[in-house]
């Protein structure tokens, strides 16, 4: 059970300060759904560290039913499915890939559960719960190095939203169709329609983050749902074609049998936890919304082992039906709803997972950057202006150019892996370790030399070098493929990472001189 403990005299010590303004002045309560000054900011926090989008809310309204359609959201993507049907394509047979499916999202799920409960019970997003780890300054480490890396995915999946969009306005308007090649009508490598296509959606997208949190969540609600009720159109419309026996649960031939298919399935777990590191790392984010924990577990449950496995089962049949009716295995969904026959259907289907793009991108990479960079600047960078530095960012790095390059996705999957994992690895060790689940929420937004999450000039020294040790080691195998055993290796950067951290970090925090003062354990306070 997690303890809010009340103000020290550190954080009373700061009681005459103002109460904070600033741009983003009303954000938080606006996205959180609420009236204008429901937000809990009292007036000794420090308004370096705070502003509306920052600090803990009062109500927390979200269902077990908002937090599943989060995760339907999350998976059910051009993206999603991509992965989850490569999986069936690794040369195991259709039993282990489920088996290696299910033990992947269960750790996921168990993760989650784990990263939830902080942010549940403070009220404060991913950045902020960092603070009692890193330090009050210290956390913009965690924060950019998430941030940055949603920027990159941010752009890629608006990318492969507007890449079936493309085949939407073409079936519309074939005189489109030349337009579409790069060669002739291209610019940084994406073609004249592709840059209309992806402007149009990142414009879109910027449009439903803008209205707040509350738009949001009804957005997602919608999006995960209408997912699944074309991807089962899509599948019968198969079926229809092929028939019942064409189905089959293995997508090319079984390579691997007895303990050679171990280290594949391994490989696979791997690659289901690297998918989902980056929303898992930050789902505080959201978990905070949540009316409870239990209903956040309850959440994570339907929408992590319960949906993940009954889509990627959905994803096999409909890829591996594909080869009967088009002569071909097309993992791409986009790519088979263009193959049918029917203008009506195209539209639907390229529509639909448009919309389920932006609607994964938008929970896992536009909402993580916009608290991390207003984590940075508070009176200054607002939850909104956080956001759009991420748009204005996806665009400049040029996404389609990355995600063209099936090398340079692998090589951002590890190293994506191999910086999430020990600031995940070291949140997790301090909250229930360290800590024993004790959070002065206040102190989180105060900036006194006396403070228990200053600890040395703003920044913990036993987190920032965990941090180093564990990225720098996950890191290796990827840079040094070409040796033995690294490629292997390279898979498991989060894991290797993730146990670093949290091994270093809680050795320095309890067995050296650079371990932090555990918190005092009063009697908790009451909340709201």
């Amino acid at each position: 059970m997690t303890d809010i403990l009340p103000t020290t005299h550190a954080t009373a010590a700061h009681a005459t300060a103002a109460p904070p303004t600033g741009p983003g002045h009303g954000d938080l309560v606006e996205a959180a759904g609420h009236p204008v000054g429901s937000g809990l900011i009292k007036p000794d926090y420090d308004p370096r560290l705070t502003n509306e989008d920052l600090a803990p809310l009062r109500k927390q309204t979200w269902t077990s039913y908002n937090i599943f359609a989060f995760w339907m959201s999350d998976v059910h993507s051009v993206g999603g499915y991509v992965t989850a049907g490569s999986l069936f394509a690794l040369g195991l047979a259709s039993w282990q890939v489920l088996v290696a499916l299910l033990v992947g999202i269960t750790i996921v799920y168990f993760f989650c559960n784990l990263v939830a409960k902080p942010s549940q019970a403070t009220g404060v997003p991913y950045p902020v719960i960092c603070r009692s780890v890193f330090g009050v300054l210290g956390a913009n480490i965690p924060a950019i190095i998430r941030g940055l890396i949603a920027v990159a995915w941010y752009g890629i999946q608006t990318f492969l939203a507007s890449a079936a969009l493309d085949v939407v306005l073409i079936k519309l308007f074939p005189s489109l169709a030349p337009y579409a090649v790069v060669e002739d009508y291209g610019f940084a490598g994406l073609s004249a329609l592709g840059w209309g296509s992806f402007m149009l959606l990142w414009i879109l997208q910027a449009c439903v983050f803008w209205r707040g949190m509350e738009s949001i969540r009804k957005f997602i609600d919608f999006c995960g749902p209408a997912v699944y009720v074309v991807m089962f159109m899509l599948c019968g419309y198969l079926i229809y074609k092929a028939g019942w026996s064409a189905i089959d649960l293995t997508l090319g031939d079984v390579k691997y049998d007895g303990f050679d298919a171990v280290p594949v399935m391994l490989g696979a777990i791997a690659l289901v936890v690297s998918y989902f590191s980056g929303p898992m790392l930050n789902f505080g984010d959201f978990s905070r919304y949540g009316k409870s924990f239990a209903a956040v577990k309850k959440g994570n449950f339907l929408g992590l082992p319960v949906n993940f496995l009954v889509f990627s089962v959905l994803v096999v049949v409909t890829a591996s039906l594909t080869l009967p009716v088009y002569g071909e295995l097309i993992t791409d969904p986009v790519a088979t709803v263009a193959r049918i026959d029917s203008t009506f259907a195209i539209v639907l289907g390229a529509l639909t997972f448009s919309i389920a793009t932006i609607g994964i991108n938008i929970v896992a990479n536009f909402i993580s950057p916009a608290f991390d960079f207003s984590n940075v600047s508070p009176q200054k960078i607002s939850w909104r202006a956080g956001g759009m530095i991420a748009a204005i960012g996806s665009i400049l790095i040029t996404p389609w150019n990355l995600y063209n390059n099936p090398d340079v996705i692998h090589y951002t999957l590890e190293t994506l892996g191999a910086f999430i994992g020990p600031l995940f690895g070291i949140l997790i060790a301090d909250y229930y370790l360290v800590r024993k689940q004790k959070v002065i929420v206040d102190e989180l937004f105060s900036m006194s030399p006396t403070g228990i999450y200053w600890y040395s000039k703003g920044y913990n020294p036993a987190a920032v070098i965990a941090t180093v040790v564990g990225a720098v080691v996950a890191m290796a195998p990827v840079l040094g493929k070409d040796l033995t055993g690294m490629y292997t290796a390279a898979q498991y950067s989060w894991f290797i990472g993730c146990g670093l951290g949290f091994a270093v970090y809680y050795l320095l925090a309890t067995r050296t001189s650079l371990a932090v003062k555990n918190v005092p354990a009063p009697e908790p306070a009451e909340v709201g």
